[in-house]
């Protein structure tokens, strides 16, 4: 199929390598040159650590990497496009603006799906003029990886479409999981209730980062502990979705202060070079130091 993948960043770019991994011709775009550069970039990076633990071919990391073009034109990106899978900010103005901007773009018969990690889906969709080609499509970071995509049923749904999107899913070596449209839909509501308990503890002295995620690390065998992950995911990213679902379901999700304190400061996580943890080059060098001194 021809796919299309709006946005460039963490998790534009993850969709679209493994799109183009299963054989998809892949367009990516951006509102910049850079940010859809350094989305390629970050896809072949992704690619070469593949061949460097013996997962991916050299002939594959070639392959795959001709299936992708990138641009900052929407309509060079939609055009003839039987799937478009937004990643843009966190944001539903936006997220509807895109939907009509496509939709004035591409053919009746296309697909429109919305990677959004706790936003109504049936909310963005409405903005369509076929609502019923509308679908959530929610990646996990970093999305070469994680085998997990929720499929997120809006109210508007149609049967056909979701078919479509469980079908898609299931050709990229992924796993899907149907979920109804509700607030957070299942893991987010589930991880960012984890994620702010630690955060809580954090600030109430109980326990370091590190050794928090330590916790759950080895007593429950998580991947990633609570804290590493919400630097990884951005505590921007986490703050706004606390503040929709605490606005959704309640004051059980009322963000910590420590969280706005950091984003306030511009402390994002991983992105930015400080959030819980320092991390240079991608890694963990230490904590903030705001955190050691609680």
């Amino acid at each position: 199929m021809n796919v299309s993948v709006l946005g460039a960043g963490t998790m534009g770019h993850g969709i679209a390598q493994v799109a183009a991994m299963a054989g998809h011709d892949v367009t990516m775009r951006d509102i910049e040159e850079e940010y859809v550069e350094n989305g390629l970039e970050a896809i072949e990076s992704n690619l070469q650590g593949g061949v460097a633990r013996d997962k991916v071919t050299e002939s594959e990391m070639a392959e795959t990497l001709d299936r992708i073009s990138i641009t900052t034109e929407l309509e060079d990106a939609v055009t003839g496009s039987d799937l478009v899978v937004e990643a843009v900010p966190e944001k539903m103005a936006l997220k509807q603006q895109t939907m009509q901007d496509v939709e004035a773009l591409v053919s009746d018969e296309t697909v429109i799906a919305s990677n959004t990690s706790s936003l109504s889906v049936t909310e963005i969709m409405s903005a369509l003029d076929k609502p019923e080609r509308g679908v959530g499509l929610h990646f996990f970071n970093p999305v070469h990886i994680m085998a997990l995509v929720e499929v997120v049923i809006a109210e508007q749904t149609s049967s056909e479409t979701l078919t479509f999107a469980r079908e898609f899913v299931e050709g990229i070596d992924k796993t899907a999981v149907e979920v109804g449209d509700s607030p957070g839909f299942a893991s987010s509501r589930l991880g960012v209730a984890l994620g702010v308990e630690a955060m809580r503890m954090v600030q109430e002295g109980v326990a370091s980062p590190a050794d928090i995620d330590a916790a759950m690390e080895l007593g429950y065998n998580h991947p990633m502990g609570p804290v590493e992950l919400g630097d990884v995911v951005g505590l921007d990213v986490r703050l706004g979705i606390l503040e929709y679902l605490r606005e959704e379901l309640g004051e059980r999700f009322r963000p910590p202060q420590i969280l706005k304190r950091k984003v306030r400061a511009g402390k994002l996580g991983k992105k930015s070079g400080e959030g819980f943890y320092v991390w240079e080059d991608g890694e963990i060098v230490g904590a903030s130091e705001d955190v050691m001194d609680r």
